[in-house]
């Protein structure tokens, strides 16, 4: 099963829990996590990714926009911060938790910026719809794009947007927020949660890893760091869910190197001692053994001679 089919059962699954909000009672919350930067996540149940908002006198800017069917329950939470409009909105990747309303958003004035790989992602493969990928609207692509990076001077609380290559996908963006310290990942961090690395959208192990050290290379121990899901973090928690992704691609290494297939190395379920803690409904033990092996057999050569 494709990583894509995955993604649409996923958010299938998901748009059916969203329209039964009413029963479970889902909300967003809301912490300020440094002045006029806030971070708006589930509280109850899942809302797609973690969303960040720039609030102040010059301009609204948001990151991540959650998917259709959280689109009130979100509006709501950002007029409990804000009465102004969103101004920018920034999509840290392509998936639809976190690009699913990017059509309204479009339509009601907001600037949609993102990586190039991003805009050429929705054009040439659509985007998420109910039943499968639809062609994307105008109103969901980004308007401004950038290559390596780019920087927003709003509200005091001066924002970078970089490039991470071949991490999660191949458009991946992180938002770091210089003077507050504050930092976005997107699903370039999953905290406390085995990753969800999408080798089919130019995603890769290596670059994964690597995304996850450049961040804790730009971190101190006051940094906050938002994950694309999961609970806000700090840098010890980055570097935990670092340790395990390290020590976790040398086990499956090693695995294959003695030869074993697939179904050797589910059997032998190398990766169990992390289950308890980072087995979840999306990747699985299971799934995080595949999408290693996967990643690993691809890039066998490159692997071997220089690994971490």
């Amino acid at each position: 099963m494709s990583k894509q089919v995955l993604l649409a059962i996923l958010l299938t699954s998901i748009s059916a829990i969203g329209s039964a909000k009413d029963d479970l009672k889902i909300n967003v919350a809301a912490t300020e996590v440094a002045p006029g930067i806030h971070m708006l996540y589930g509280d109850g149940g899942f809302i797609g990714g973690n969303i960040g908002l720039l609030v102040g006198d010059e301009a609204v800017v948001m990151i991540d926009d959650s998917m259709p069917p959280m689109l009130d329950i979100v509006k709501k939470a950002i007029t409990a911060i804000t009465e102004k409009p969103v101004d920018f909105l920034i999509n840290t990747h392509v998936h639809g938790d976190h690009t699913g309303n990017n059509q309204s958003m479009g339509q009601a004035g907001a600037h949609i910026v993102a990586h190039e790989n991003l805009r050429e992602h929705m054009e040439t493969k659509g985007i998420q719809g109910p039943e499968g990928m639809v062609p994307a609207p105008k109103d969901a692509l980004p308007v401004v794009t950038f290559s390596d990076r780019m920087t927003f001077h709003f509200n005091g609380q001066p924002a970078t947007v970089f490039h991470l290559p071949q991490a999660h996908t191949d458009g991946d963006a992180l938002i770091h927020f210089t003077d507050a310290n504050v930092i976005h990942m997107g699903d370039t961090f999953f905290n406390g949660m085995f990753p969800f690395i999408d080798l089919d959208s130019g995603g890769s192990l290596e670059g994964y890893i690597h995304a996850q050290m450049k961040v804790i290379s730009m971190s101190n121990d006051q940094t906050q760091i938002i994950p694309g899901h999961g609970p806000l973090a700090n840098k010890a928690d980055l570097q935990k869910a670092l340790d395990m992704l390290i020590d976790s691609k040398k086990i499956i290494l090693a695995a294959i190197e003695k030869g074993h297939d697939i179904d050797q190395i589910l059997k032998d379920n190398p990766l169990q001692k992390y289950h308890d803690q980072w087995n979840w409904s999306f990747i699985t033990t299971e799934r995080m053994t595949r999408q290693l092996y996967n990643d690993l057999v691809q890039h066998k050569d490159s692997h071997h001679n220089h690994s971490h």
